[in-house]
């Protein structure tokens, strides 16, 4: 056999063994990062975040939830949820399940699309278009979720604002819903961060520009977000092949600058986007972007 008559083998077995890694390896290769955010006062004590995103749980994951459920292990300050946790109709129960051992702790949340509203099928080159027509399933049983995570404590931030006072910080808050949906209402939380809190800190699902520059020009600390899901299938240096979103791909997970420092805002505003922990059940693979949560721990800046 010449060798490139063997080329379509060879291209079709290879495509199918990127396929298994995939779906049936990288998808459940549950990931914890970390990150210093230099935010606090000089001399303050750490202060640590877990931040969970992109659940997108359905009752039968047992893998991810006992995965998340571990996360209380590393005892974090204060969790934050940024949205999207699920992905059924029978999936309230084991997202609350999931985070059980984390609702002990402060905590806050944002709801979004994939809390209202189940997966439904679609051409995946869609997302190569921005302005292609989103299409939504039914509704799903979102405000089950969201009472059952007030009920033990967490803030909804959800196009509101909020306070906590964590190991004697105090922190304020502000969240949007699904900017990309458009469903924030930033009208509602603007205004300058309070600068006698010892940080600010906004949520928001989608990290999309117009709302991050608002952010940033009211003087919150870190933006926490999530949605892109890190681009899901990235491509071995060159990164992701869309970011579903307006932001670019250099910055679609991670932790970033988003604004400079400035006289009035000293820390600037950073950003993490969260890659996420689950994938729609219609698309249940990921290449080179493991799922993930996020410890997140701040610093004292510098003098």
């Amino acid at each position: 056999m010449r060798w490139y008559t063997a080329l379509p083998t060879v291209a079709v077995a290879g495509g199918a063994t990127m396929t298994a890694y995939a779906s049936l390896y990288e998808r459940t290769r549950w990931t914890l990062r970390r990150f210093e955010v230099p935010v606090l006062a000089p001399g303050s004590k750490p202060l640590t975040i877990l931040q969970i995103s992109d659940l997108h749980m359905t009752a039968g994951q047992r893998s991810k939830q006992e995965w998340v459920a571990g996360l209380a292990e590393l005892e974090p300050d204060l969790v934050l949820d940024t949205g999207d946790n699920l992905a059924g109709f029978d999936a309230v129960p084991a997202v609350l399940r999931a985070l059980d051992p984390l609702l002990d702790r402060p905590g806050a949340f944002v709801t979004s699309s994939n809390d209202y509203y189940a997966p439904k099928p679609k051409n995946p080159l869609k997302y190569f278009f921005p302005d292609h027509k989103r299409v939504h399933g039914v509704q799903l049983p979102w405000r089950d979720l969201r009472d059952g995570l007030k009920g033990r404590g967490w803030l909804d931030l959800t196009n509101a604002t909020g306070e906590l006072v964590v190991d004697g910080r105090r922190i304020v808050f502000a969240g949007v819903d699904d900017s990309h949906l458009r469903r924030d209402r930033y009208d509602l939380v603007e205004g300058e961060a309070d600068r006698s809190a010892d940080v600010r800190i906004g949520l928001a699902h989608s990290p999309e520009p117009r709302v991050l520059d608002r952010f940033a020009a009211d003087g919150y600390d870190v933006v926490l977000c999530g949605h892109t899901h890190g681009g899901q299938l990235r491509v071995p240096f060159y990164g992701a092949l869309v970011t579903n979103c307006g932001i670019d791909r250099e910055r679609v997970r991670w932790l970033h600058r988003w604004a400079d420092p400035t006289p009035q805002h000293p820390n600037g505003t950073w950003l993490h986007v969260s890659a996420g922990l689950g994938t729609s059940p219609y698309a249940p693979i990921r290449f080179a972007c493991p799922p993930e949560a996020t410890l997140l721990t701040l610093t004292a800046r510098e003098a």
